[in-house]
C-alpha cells in the first residue's frame, strides 16, 4: 500500500482472508481500497465483515462505524457503536469521535451528551466549542450555543464560522449587535476562505437586521462571490440530469407491480431549500403516529449501492436507471431506517434534494407519501441566495445560475406530476402559514392519518432540528414573505430570468 501497489496489496489481503476470514484489519483495508475504486458493494461487504468481530479498541470500533456509515449501512453502524469496549471508554478523544459518528447518524441528543463528557475530560478549543455549539443549537439550547460560539471566537479570532451562527440566533438591533466585532475580524480572516464567506454572510444578516440595506447587499454579494470561487457550479450538468431523468422515467417506468411493505413507512418531504420543509416537518411530526427523522441520506446511499458506484446521478448511473432493482433498493432502505420510526406508523425523511429523484423513490416505494413544498419563486430563490447552503447547493451562489436551476427544478416537478398523477401533494408555503389548519388537515388526510390538533403547534415536536431553521422553527409560525423587495433593484435580472419560464 505504501508503495502505491494497491492491486498487489489487495491480492495479499484477500489471500490472508482465506486463512483468517475474520481478520478485521484486512477487511478494513480492503474496504478503503474498494471505496477508493468506487466499488460500493465490496466496500460495504468488507465493512460489515469487519464489524462482526472488530478489535476491542475504541478508536478501531469508531473507524469501523464510520466505514459502515459511508456505504449506507446505518443500522450496522449504530449497532457497532454499542460495543462494550466503546461504551465503557472514558477518554476525551474517544468521546469526541464517538460524538461525531452519532451526529452523522442524526442522534444529536446522544452526540451532545458525549461532547459534554469530553469537555469534562478537559477537551476544549475553538473547533470543539463550535461543534458543541451547533449541537446545543440543534437540540434546542440557544443560550448554551451562544456561549460556545462566543468562546470559539475568543479562542481563535480568525476562525469565523461561529459569527454566522451568532448572527442567526436572533434579530439584532442598533443597540445590540456584533457589527463592530465582525468588522475587526475582517482583517484577521483568510481572504477567500470559507471563514471569510461566513463572516460576510454574518455581516449581511446583521446589517439587514438594523436596516442598513445598501451595506447589507454589498456584504451579501461579497459572501456569495467567495463561495462561488470556492465551489464552481456547472449548470449544464443539472440540465443533463433533468433531461435524462425525464427520458428514463416515463409512465412505462412505473408499470412494475407494487410491493407492499408492512414496516413503518417513510413520508418523503422535499422541495427547494428554504421552501418551508422544516415548518411542515415540525407540524406533521407533532402527530402521535409520525416521527421526524431528519434529512436522511439513506435513499441516495442505497441508489449508489444498487448501481455499485460512489457518484450519484452521474452519466453512468443515469444510463443504468431502467435496470436498477428498485424493489431491492426499497427493502434495503427500510431495513436500515426502521429504528428511526420508534414504533410509530410513519417517519419523515425530510431531504430537500429528493425532488431530483422523486420518481425513483416512487418506483421503490409505490405506497410512500410524497409531500412537496412550494414557495413563491422570488422568495425561495432569494432565501437560497442569502442562506449559505453549502457545496451541494452551490447553484445558489450566483443569481443567474440560481434562476436557471429553479427553472430546471420546475421542469422536473412538472414531469413528476405528469407521469405520477395524484402521487405528490403540493403544499403551498403561503397556505401553510396563512391557513395552517386547513392545509395541515389536507396533509394529514393525504398521509392516511386521523386528525390531531398537535399538528398545529410546532413546539409539540421536540426532536432535534439540524437545519438553518433551528431557532425559528421552535417558535410561533411566521411568514417571511417578500424579504427580497428590500433589494429589488439588485434583483431585476433574477426576476426577469424567473419570469422567462422553462428553457
Amino acid at each position: 500500500m505504501g508503495a502505491g501497489e494497491t492491486t498487489t496489496a489487495r491480492g495479499v489481503l484477500e489471500a490472508l482472508l482465506q486463512r483468517q476470514p475474520g481478520h478485521a484489519a484486512a477487511h478494513m483495508t480492503l474496504n478503503h481500497i474498494a471505496w477508493a475504486d468506487g466499488r460500493v458493494r465490496d466496500a460495504a461487504r468488507h465493512a460489515l465483515d469487519a464489524a462482526r468481530d472488530p478489535p476491542a479498541e475504541p478508536m478501531s470500533i469508531i473507524a469501523v462505524a464510520m466505514a459502515l456509515l459511508r456505504v449506507g449501512e446505518t443500522l450496522a453502524a449504530r449497532t457497532c457503536l454499542e460495543h462494550p469496549a466503546l461504551v465503557q471508554a472514558d477518554t476525551g478523544p474517544v468521546m469526541m469521535y464517538h460524538a461525531g459518528v452519532r451526529r452523522e447518524l442524526g442522534e444529536d441528543v446522544e452526540s451532545l451528551k458525549l461532547l459534554n463528557r469530553a469537555h469534562e475530560l478537559r477537551v476544549d478549543g475553538a473547533e470543539f466549542r463550535f461543534a458543541r455549539g451547533l449541537e446545543f443549537l440543534i437540540c434546542g439550547h440557544p443560550q448554551e450555543a451562544e456561549a460556545d460560539f462566543e468562546a470559539s471566537l475568543r479562542m481563535d479570532p480568525a476562525a469565523c464560522a461561529a459569527t454566522l451562527e451568532l448572527a442567526r440566533l436572533r434579530k439584532q438591533t442598533p443597540d445590540h449587535n456584533h457589527l463592530d466585532d465582525f468588522s475587526r475580524r475582517r482583517s484577521l480572516v483568510a481572504q477567500g476562505s470559507p471563514d471569510h464567506a461566513a463572516l460576510e454572510f454574518a455581516r449581511y444578516k446583521e446589517l439587514e437586521d438594523v436596516g442598513r440595506y445598501d451595506e447589507a447587499w454589498e456584504a451579501l454579494a461579497k459572501a456569495n462571490a467567495v463561495m462561488r470561487a470556492l465551489h464552481p457550479w456547472a449548470p449544464e450538468q443539472t440540465r443533463h440530469q433533468v433531461d435524462r431523468l425525464i427520458e428514463a422515467c416515463t409512465p412505462a417506468f412505473f408499470e412494475s407491480g407494487p410491493e407492499v411493505h408492512e414496516e413503518s413507512q417513510p413520508i418523503f418531504l422535499f422541495g427547494l431549500p428554504r421552501s418551508g420543509t422544516t415548518l411542515l416537518d415540525r407540524l406533521l411530526g407533532g402527530h402521535s403516529q409520525v416521527v421526524s427523522a431528519g434529512e436522511l441520506e439513506d435513499f441516495a446511499r442505497q441508489l449508489c449501492w444498487a448501481a455499485d458506484q460512489r457518484a450519484l446521478l452521474d452519466a453512468r448511473m443515469l444510463d443504468r436507471l431502467p435496470e436498477l432493482d428498485y424493489r431491492e433498493i426499497g427493502r434495503r432502505y427500510l431495513a436500515r431506517t426502521q429504528w428511526r420510526a420508534r414504533g410509530t406508523r410513519f417517519f419523515i425523511d425530510k431531504q430537500p434534494w429528493h425532488y431530483m429523484v422523486t420518481g425513483l423513490i416512487h418506483r421503490a416505494f409505490p405506497q410512500a407519501r410524497l409531500l412537496h413544498l412550494v414557495r413563491d419563486p422570488m422568495d425561495v430563490c432569494f432565501s437560497n441566495y442569502r442562506a449559505l447552503l453549502g457545496a451541494r447547493y452551490a447553484y445558489s451562489f450566483d443569481l443567474q445560475t440560481l434562476a436557471g436551476h429553479f427553472r430546471q427544478y420546475k421542469r422536473l416537478l412538472a414531469h413528476w406530476h405528469e407521469v405520477m398523477p395524484g402521487r405528490i401533494l403540493d403544499v403551498s408555503y403561503r397556505d401553510l402559514v396563512g391557513d395552517t389548519e386547513t392545509t395541515m388537515r389536507r396533509v394529514v388526510e393525504f398521509c392516511g392519518l386521523e386528525w390531531e390538533s398537535a399538528c398545529l403547534d410546532p413546539s409539540r415536536n421536540t426532536t432535534p432540528i439540524g437545519t438553518l431553521s433551528a431557532v425559528q422553527a421552535r417558535g410561533a409560525i411566521h411568514g417571511g414573505f417578500g424579504a427580497w423587495r428590500r433589494y429589488e433593484r439588485h434583483l431585476v435580472a433574477l426576476r426577469t430570468a424567473l419570469d422567462a419560464g422553462f428553457p
